[in-house]
């Protein structure tokens, strides 16, 4: 694949203002979060303005969906998308809807040392991070071209780590909209 990947995390949820971790359980935007996505939105309309519009990928969780359907209001000529399980976010298991506090109450010192990045992978029945590459790669592999995505924060992160064949450049658009520039290696 060559192209750029241009990712849209969602907008926040009334559980990311709970402070509750979402894995893939469904949880509403909240007004913040509907005005977040239609920022971004505007962002990416003006990152592509003058280009042809690349298709959208959504993950199939309902608060991204509903970021995607924003998005789409603010940025003309972006009118279908593509649902794409390989986009969904990291489940953490049983941790799933439950805040640090929930966790270290039922399970003691599993954060212990933990950061903010590999805590998701500390569930004793979450996806683990060989999986959770893995279908990131598989997605990515199977581009064509430019794409643009609204997936969820950690996968974001994956996008950037994920290239097996090339490079990933990651470029900020915006506070909500990352570009990468994925370029793959000769063989």
């Amino acid at each position: 694949m060559g192209g750029e990947v241009f990712l849209l995390r969602h907008g926040e949820t009334e559980w990311n203002a709970a402070g509750r971790f979402q894995g893939q359980l469904d949880s509403p935007l909240t007004q913040r979060g509907r005005g977040q996505a239609a920022e971004a939105g505007r962002t990416l309309a003006a990152e592509l303005a003058g280009r042809s519009i690349p298709p959208l990928h959504v993950s199939p969780l309902g608060w991204a969906q509903e970021t995607a359907a924003i998005v789409a209001c603010q940025a003309p000529g972006l009118h279908s998308s593509r649902v794409e399980p390989c986009l969904q976010e990291v489940t953490t298991g049983s941790w799933d809807g439950l805040t640090h506090t929930d966790i270290e109450a039922s399970w003691p010192n599993a954060l212990d040392g933990a950061t903010e990045f590999d805590w998701y992978f500390r569930s004793p029945d979450g996806e683990d991070y060989q999986a959770a590459i893995g279908r990131v790669r598989a997605w990515l592999d199977g581009l064509d071209g430019s794409v643009i995505a609204v997936s969820h924060g950690l996968l974001g992160r994956l996008v950037g780590l994920a290239p097996r064949r090339g490079a990933a450049t990651a470029r900020a658009a915006g506070r909500s909209l990352a570009a990468f520039s994925i370029r793959r290696a000769s063989t």
